[in-house]
C-alpha cells in the first residue's frame, strides 16, 4: 500500500474502503464548504458514496493510472490529494485536491503537493505536472503559485458548478524547472 511520510505529523496513505467512513464525515462536515469549489459534494450522501468512489480510485492506482490519498494529519484524514491520471506517453499528470477548513492555514496542502511533484519527477520520471483552480479559489491558486508553477493561461467556463460555470487558471510545472528550483534551495547549482 502507497503510503508517504511529508513530515512527522502528516501523511499520505492511498485511500482504502476502510477510510470510507472517516472521510465521508470530513466531507459532511464541510459540504457549504466544498460546494463552493467542487462538483461532486452534492451527489455524496452517503459512507457508501464515499466507498464508491474509493474503489473507482482504487482502479485508477491498479491500472497505474495516477491514485487518490488520503491526507492524514495528528492521525486524522484532512483531505484528499491526487493525480488525476498519468499520460505516460507524454509523462503528464495533474494533481487535485481538497482540504477540510479547520485544516487549512498551517501548510499541509503545499507540503502535501510538494511531495507528490517529488513523487511525480523523481519517482515515475513525468515531465509535466498540472494543476487547475478554479479562478477565483485564491486559496487553491496559492498553491501552485508558491510552488514555482507557471501560470499559463485561463479555460473559459472549464467546469459546470451546480449552477454557474468556472473559469479555470492552469498552472504547470516541468521537471527541468523543478529540479532547478530544488538545486537552487539547496544551493546545489
Amino acid at each position: 500500500m502507497f503510503e508517504f511520510v511529508v513530515e512527522n505529523e502528516v501523511r499520505l496513505k492511498l485511500l482504502d474502503v476502510s477510510h470510507a467512513e472517516p472521510l465521508y464525515v470530513l466531507s459532511e462536515l464541510n459540504r457549504s464548504y466544498l460546494r463552493q469549489w467542487l462538483p461532486w459534494v452534492d451527489g455524496t450522501k452517503s459512507a457508501e458514496d464515499t466507498k464508491s468512489f474509493i474503489q473507482m480510485t482504487r482502479n485508477q492506482f491498479t491500472a497505474n493510472n495516477g491514485f487518490q490519498a488520503g491526507i492524514w494529519y495528528q492521525g486524522k484524514i484532512a483531505g484528499v490529494i491526487g493525480f488525476h491520471n498519468i499520460n505516460w506517453a507524454h509523462r503528464t499528470t495533474s494533481i487535485g485536491y481538497w482540504l477540510g477548513e479547520s485544516y487549512q492555514g498551517k501548510g499541509l496542502m503545499t507540503k502535501s503537493c510538494k511531495a507528490l511533484i517529488e513523487y511525480a519527477f523523481a519517482e515515475q520520471n513525468l515531465n509535466r505536472v498540472e494543476i487547475r483552480c478554479a479562478e477565483k479559489n485564491f486559496k487553491s491558486r496559492s498553491i501552485p503559485e508558491r510552488l514555482g508553477f507557471a501560470k499559463e493561461g485561463i479555460i473559459r467556463e472549464a467546469e459546470w458548478l451546480y449552477d454557474h460555470y468556472v473559469d479555470h487558471v492552469v498552472y504547470g510545472l516541468l521537471a527541468r524547472e523543478w529540479n532547478k528550483k530544488k538545486s537552487l534551495e539547496t544551493g546545489d547549482v
